[in-house]
C-alpha cells in the first residue's frame, strides 16, 4: 500500500511538473463529473439552508442530528407558538379569565397552540418528504459515487505510471539497438526486449482496469439525472407542505380575528388597521330629527333609540356583510355573511360601529363585520 501511494504520489507529482503524460478522461464522464460536483454542492447548500429553516435554534440542530446518528427517536418538542400558548392561558387564570384581557387571552393562547400544532405537522412533512431524501444522497449515493471515483483517479494513475514505463523501456531498447555493444550483445538486447514486454503487459492489464473503472464510476454519474427526477418531486412535496402550513395558519388567524370581533367593545379594533374605512366624512354630516343636542353630545350606545335615527340626506353606503353576526340586544342588527346592508354613521357614534339598515329592519352593526363598497 505505502509503495502504491509513493508511487501515486511521485506520478501526480511528475503530472503536475509537466514531466510525465497524464490519461485524459472522455469528454462525456469529465461533463458527467462536473455536473455531479455541481448537484452535490448545491444539494448541500440548499439541504443546510432548509435545516435552518425548519430549526433556526443551533442547539437544537446538533441535538437532533445526535438522535438521528444513534438512530433513537427525536424526543417531541413544544413548538414555540405552543408555549406562547400556554403563557397566555396561564396568565389569564391569574388575570381572571371572566375579565375581558383574560377571557381575551384565553381565546388568543388557544389559536397560539393551534399554530403552534400547525407548524409541528409542516416540520414533520418537510423531514420526511424533503430533507430525508437529500441527506440519504449526501450520505449515501455521493458517498457511492465518491468512494469510486477516488479509485478511478488511482486507476489512472496506475495507468501513467505503466505509460512512462513502457516509454522509459523502449527508449533504452531503441538506444541499445542504435548504439550495439558487440561483446554483450545478445543478452543486453534480450534482457531489454523482456523488459519493455512486460511493461507492454502491465499497460494492457492497467488499462483495462482503468476502462472498467471508468464504466463503473460513468454509470453512477448518469444516475444524478434520476436523483435529479427525484429531488423534483421532493421538492413539489415541500412546496405543499408550505402551502398547507400558510393556508391552515391564514385559517387559524381570520377565525381568530373573527372571535375577537364579536367583542368589540371589549377589545377595541381600529378599523383603518384592519383594511376598513369607516366611510369618507359626508358620512358625519347628517344630524338626528328630533335631536337638536345630538351634534354636541356624543352618542352612547346604551340610551341610543335606533327608531328614532333617520339616515343622512347623504352620505349612506352599501356594504357587504364578512361574518355572521348574532344581536347583543334590540339595538343592534343580526347579520348574515355575504349579504348587502346600507350603513351610516351619526355625529359622536362610537367608531368602531355603523347603523345598518335592510328593509324595514335597522340597528348597530359592528365596523369589522363589514366591508364597505363605494
Amino acid at each position: 500500500v505505502h509503495f502504491h501511494v509513493k508511487i501515486h504520489c511521485l506520478s501526480f507529482t511528475e503530472e503536475k511538473l509537466g514531466q510525465a503524460e497524464k490519461t485524459e478522461l472522455d469528454a462525456h464522464l469529465e461533463n458527467l463529473i462536473a455536473r455531479g460536483d455541481c448537484t452535490k454542492n448545491w444539494t448541500e447548500k440548499i439541504f443546510r439552508q432548509t435545516e435552518v429553516l425548519l430549526q433556526p435554534n443551533p442547539s437544537a440542530r446538533i441535538e437532533e442530528f445526535f438522535y438521528e446518528k444513534l438512530d433513537r427517536k427525536i424526543p417531541t418538542r413544544t413548538t414555540n407558538g405552543e408555549l406562547l400558548g400556554q403563557y397566555m392561558q396561564d396568565a389569564a387564570k391569574d388575570f381572571g379569565p371572566g375579565t375581558p384581557y383574560g377571557s381575551t387571552l384565553i381565546t388568543v393562547g388557544e389559536y397560539q397552540k393551534k399554530l403552534g400544532g400547525a407548524e409541528r405537522e409542516f416540520l414533520q412533512a418537510s423531514a420526511v418528504s424533503f430533507l430525508t431524501p437529500l441527506r440519504n444522497f449526501l450520505e449515501g449515493d455521493w458517498r457511492t459515487i465518491s468512494k469510486e471515483r477516488r479509485l478511478l483517479e488511482n486507476r489512472r494513475l496506475d495507468l501513467d505510471v505503466c505509460k512512462a514505463r513502457l516509454k522509459k523501456a523502449k527508449l533504452a531498447e531503441a538506444k541499445a539497438a542504435a548504439a550495439p555493444d558487440f561483446q554483450e550483445t545478445r543478452p543486453r538486447n534480450y534482457i531489454l526486449s523482456a523488459s519493455a514486454s512486460a511493461a507492454e503487459q502491465e499497460l494492457r492489464v492497467a488499462q483495462t482496469e482503468f476502462d472498467r473503472q471508468a464504466e463503473v464510476t460513468r454509470l453512477l454519474l448518469e444516475g444524478i439525472s434520476s436523483t435529479h427526477v427525484n429531488h423534483l418531486r421532493c421538492l413539489h412535496e415541500f412546496v405543499e407542505a408550505q402551502a398547507a402550513y400558510y393556508a391552515q395558519c391564514h385559517k387559524h388567524m381570520q377565525e381568530l380575528q373573527k372571535e375577537l370581533s364579536r367583542f368589540p367593545n371589549a377589545f377595541a379594533v381600529n378599523a383603518s388597521t384592519s383594511g376598513i374605512s369607516a366611510g369618507p366624512s359626508p358620512l358625519s354630516g347628517g344630524s338626528i330629527p328630533g335631536h337638536p343636542a345630538a351634534s354636541s353630545s356624543p352618542l352612547e350606545p346604551a340610551p341610543l333609540k335606533i327608531e328614532e335615527v333617520k339616515p343622512p340626506a347623504t352620505g349612506t353606503r352599501k356594504a357587504k356583510v364578512l361574518y355572521d353576526y348574532d344581536a347583543a340586544d334590540t339595538s343592534e342588527l343580526s347579520l348574515l355573511a355575504d349579504e348587502l346592508i346600507t350603513v351610516y354613521t351619526v355625529p359622536g357614534m362610537d367608531p368602531d360601529w355603523l347603523i345598518g339598515e335592510r328593509g324595514n329592519q335597522k340597528g348597530k352593526v359592528p365596523v369589522t363585520y363589514l366591508e364597505l363598497l363605494s
